[in-house]
């Protein structure tokens, strides 16, 4: 038999393309909030950066491991309040990216105030789409959350009452950790994340479909399960939604609010006005958002 060494090629690429649910690599660019800021300031000339100095009633311990996975260290951040004289509410922290960039380091500014209003925080260093696909981020931000209830003595947490809170990427896995968390997780807060990979209002994404390990119609399976939607019941938690004046951010959203306002649970929903996606990571729409994240946790954590 003689093969043909260029078609061979081709048709061993389509195997394991249609076998493995492969994706092409999207051109991801480092996410942080200073680059953010670059990027917003010419169309929007009155937006400053943000620049905060640390509080001075708060701790912080950086780099924590709170998992070893087959010698990938999973760190995060802990903010908390320096006084241990009572029990503070805790929120569980995930950046966006599109699953795939990303760090911990983009919620320091928002963990920082936080914690200085009577706040546990643990921003969580999760998996990346180039490391592991779905559901490890899932995973990875649950077992930061068990990790931080372990360690509940040391940061002076009251264990039971812990919300989640994520922007873009980080809001959908926050959302989906919350929906699945059987009464574990007391509120989220979704900032900017789509809450249905499935709804007719989803758009496709080569950012989800690398996450997912192929596109909808390739791994639907995967689509459907990482939906938040889906889980909605009577156990779900207090949801805010906080998201730009860009629709497509809003897959899901009206929906989930509905479900959430059949079973009489507390939602919320605030549009920051004429706003990009990723608006949080500058002035004024950081201190907008954290208003309104205080704001609905006092009323439901405190």
């Amino acid at each position: 038999m003689i093969f043909n060494r260029k078609h061979t090629y081709i048709s061993i690429f389509l195997m394991g393309t249609m076998a493995f649910g492969q994706v092409k690599r999207p051109n991801a660019t480092p996410y942080t909030n200073e680059g953010t800021f670059e990027k917003f300031k010419k169309k929007y000339p009155f937006l400053t950066p943000i620049n905060r100095p640390v509080p001075q009633n708060i701790g912080i311990d950086k780099d924590v491991e709170y998992k070893n996975i087959n010698g990938i260290s999973l760190k995060a951040d802990i903010y908390y309040p320096k006084d241990q004289s009572k029990k503070y509410p805790g929120i569980a922290m995930v950046h966006g990216g599109g699953w795939i960039s990303g760090s911990k380091e983009n919620e320091k500014y928002m963990a920082m105030k936080l914690a200085s209003k009577g706040y546990v925080i643990i921003a969580i260093g999760y998996r990346l789409a180039d490391v592991a696909k779905y559901p490890a981020a899932v995973e990875d931000i649950a077992t930061g959350i068990q990790w931080l209830r372990k360690n509940h003595k040391k940061y002076a947490l009251d264990k039971k009452k812990i919300a989640v809170y994520g922007e873009s990427a980080g809001a959908q896995i926050a959302t989906l950790v919350g929906v699945k968390s059987h009464n574990e997780i007391k509120a989220v807060i979704n900032v900017d994340g789509i809450v249905s990979f499935i709804h007719p209002e989803a758009e496709e994404s080569t950012y989800a479909a690398y996450w997912l390990n192929g596109d909808r119609e390739v791994n639907l399976k995967n689509w459907t399960e990482a939906s938040p939607l889906e889980y909605v019941d009577k156990n779900t938690p207090p949801t805010l939604f906080i998201n730009s004046s860009q629709p497509r951010f809003h897959a899901g959203r009206d929906d989930m609010m509905n479900k959430l306002k059949q079973y009489n649970i507390l939602t919320e929903f605030h549009e920051i006005k004429d706003s990009p996606h990723s608006f949080w990571s500058a002035e004024p729409w950081f201190t907008e958002t954290l208003n309104l994240i205080v704001a609905f946790l006092d009323k439901v954590l405190k």
